[in-house]
């Protein structure tokens, strides 16, 4: 399929009720209302097409973007497209999407370390967005004292940061925990004094979990199998 017949049919696949849901989350006004499902269908007959998805994100359309993210090739992201991808990123959603792709890119921890330090709420959302991902993919990634960097960056910062990305950084900390055993304690006790974080998630069902029940609750329940931490 080639992008006009692409788009033709996440257009017929559109609902106006998804229309309104996704717009009440974020989403903008260029959406055609796609569910998940539909896109996961179509994700599989199209496989892997870096460049259809440079062409779907280039669209702007809400649903296209999604479905591009889930075509990408990591290993064809080129540090100039991983860049402009998050500078284009103004929804929640999105920038999860683009953080799982660019953390299994070529440019991975470099774009990470850039982006979890940037002032703008998307960009510091998905940089820490990218470590969990990363560190779930391969743990061994991003080496343990830079991980202990973060946790400190992370109890020092994430009161007086951006609400989304308050969010990704309560992840990041859990990811920490879960993934690197080793860790574990030191990112229990960050979540400790962090104390509760507040996120508005505004529409969207989204809850940020509470750091140290939440460590703990995974590493009980999945003692001796590959843990797994929700992204929201």
């Amino acid at each position: 399929m080639d992008l006009k017949s692409v788009m033709a049919d996440l257009e017929a696949a559109g609902t106006a009720e998804n229309v309104k849901t996704y717009k009440q989350q974020g989403a903008g006004e260029n959406v055609f209302g796609v569910s998940h499902t539909h896109l996961k269908k179509l994700k599989k007959k199209l496989g892997v097409d870096q460049d259809l998805a440079l062409e779907l994100w280039g669209t702007g359309n809400s649903d296209a973007r999604s479905l591009a993210m889930m075509i990408a090739d990591p290993e064809e992201v080129s540090p100039t497209v991983a860049t402009q991808w998050m500078k284009d990123v103004d929804y929640a959603l999105h920038g999860t999407e683009v953080a799982g792709v660019v953390a299994l890119s070529p440019a991975g921890l470099s774009k990470m370390r850039q982006w979890r330090k940037q002032k703008s709420e998307f960009a510091r959302a998905t940089g820490y967005s990218m470590l969990a991902c990363m560190l779930e993919d391969d743990a061994e990634s991003v080496e343990d004292l830079e991980c202990l960097r973060i946790l400190k960056d992370v109890e020092m910062e994430i009161h007086r940061s951006p609400n989304r990305a308050r969010h990704s950084m309560v992840m990041a900390v859990i990811a920490i925990g879960v993934y690197k055993p080793e860790l574990s304690e030191e990112a229990i006790e960050t979540g400790e004094r962090i104390g509760d974080v507040q996120v508005d998630h505004g529409e969207m069902s989204c809850t940020t979990p509470k750091i140290a029940p939440y460590i703990n609750k995974t590493l009980k329940r999945t003692s001796g199998r590959k843990a797994r931490v929700r992204s929201c």
